[in-house]
């Protein structure tokens, strides 16, 4: 559907001359949700900006349904963004419209009859659920319903495509978690193509099918979200999910299980301890199966945190164990859970040959 192969952007600074998007290649199928992720200056505005030519790449192409959309004039490029709707963070409402007349502006620069346009609105409008509101200012509603009429309007002309440029950013949870539910039922009831640019790993979890994690102007990692989560691969990307998903050990927390296995090494001195991060995902009982390897190849194991997040339906987690026991036995335990397809990450070892903690990046 959404084709874009080489992209790179560079804009002039007071500073020299600063690329904010280098190489940037994916293809986004149709009727998916595909999310674009990354910290702040990583080029997702840029990118977004580019996908309906708001901005204009100085190399690479994008395609949207096959058709090219760089090598377009102004007036078929105009022609061609009808196809694109757009819903922004502000909004962008005029406040001297109603609701219905915030919906009906597009179809009215579009040269839609007249005749057609009531109808046409009404259907946008029951779609969001604001038929009740269809009179109102926006200064006279929240900023949910909002961002409802914006949704109805970006649809307004039926486009192929509807980019969320941060939509949710600036609403409350619980409000975010509604306007969520709408895109994804949106998308399922007519097909549409949404694309949603956003910092948050959470609007990711709950409504993408899969994502772009962009970084400095490049894509470091992509992939289905249930994978990106379950097992990130960028040292970027497992900040991201560790702070949505709180994935990872704090420094006191750290401390402790460092004195913990100094301990446990003191008790018993020719077995190792390893402090392990297991990411699984789907059914797994962790706590069942590590019992299990316990038993089997003699070893002690204990939880020292775990957690365990929804991401659409699927049950994804993230356990953090001591294990000590015989080096054979570890390593056994390891090819084990990574047969199950559990991704297994050593944070920390303790031993007799090495009695210094030695601490590897997470």
């Amino acid at each position: 559907m959404i084709h874009i192969e080489n992209l790179h952007k560079t804009y002039a600074t007071p500073h020299g001359r600063f690329e904010a998007l280098r190489g940037i290649s994916l293809d986004i199928a149709q009727g998916e949700v595909f999310g674009i992720i990354g910290p702040s200056g990583a080029g997702k505005s840029t990118l977004v900006q580019c996908i309906n030519l708001l901005e204009r790449p100085d190399e690479g192409t994008i395609s949207i349904g096959g058709q090219a959309l760089t090598g377009l004039s102004e007036v078929q490029l105009r022609q061609q963004r009808r196809r694109i709707g757009m819903v922004f963070q502000g909004f962008n409402l005029l406040a001297r419209r109603t609701v219905y007349g915030n919906v009906a502006l597009p179809l009215e620069i579009a040269g839609v009859a007249k005749a057609e346009i009531p109808a046409r609105v009404e259907r946008l409008l029951a779609l969001v659920g604001l038929e009740h509101l269809r009179d109102r200012y926006p200064s006279q509603i929240s900023g949910g319903q909002k961002q409802r009429v914006g949704i109805a309007r970006a649809l307004a002309n039926a486009p192929d495509v509807l980019l969320s440029d941060e939509a949710t950013s600036a609403l409350d949870p619980e409000t975010t978690h509604n306007i969520l539910a709408l895109l994804r039922d949106i998308n399922r009831k007519t097909g549409i193509t949404v694309v949603m640019i956003t910092h948050q790993m959470e609007v990711v979890r709950e409504v993408c099918d899969r994502v772009a994690v962009l970084s400095q102007g490049q894509i470091i990692e992509m992939g289905r979200t249930l994978d990106v989560f379950a097992a990130p691969r960028h040292d970027v990307t497992r900040a991201m999910v560790s702070a949505a998903t709180a994935a990872d050990l704090s420094d006191a927390s750290l401390q402790a299980v460092r004195q913990r296995m100094k301990d446990a090494l003191a008790r018993k001195p020719d077995a190792p301890v390893q402090l392990l991060r297991l990411s699984l995902s789907g059914a797994d009982d962790g706590g069942a199966l590590l019992s299990q390897l316990s038993r089997q190849f003699d070893l002690d194991l204990h939880i020292v945190q775990a957690r365990v997040d929804d991401v659409q339906g699927v049950a994804v987690g993230t356990l953090f164990i001591l294990a000590q026991g015989l080096p054979a036995a570890l390593k056994q335990v390891v090819a084990t859970l990574a047969a199950r397809e559990i991704t297994v990450q050593e944070i920390a070892h303790e031993s007799a040959t090495d009695r210094s903690s030695a601490f590897l990046a997470a």
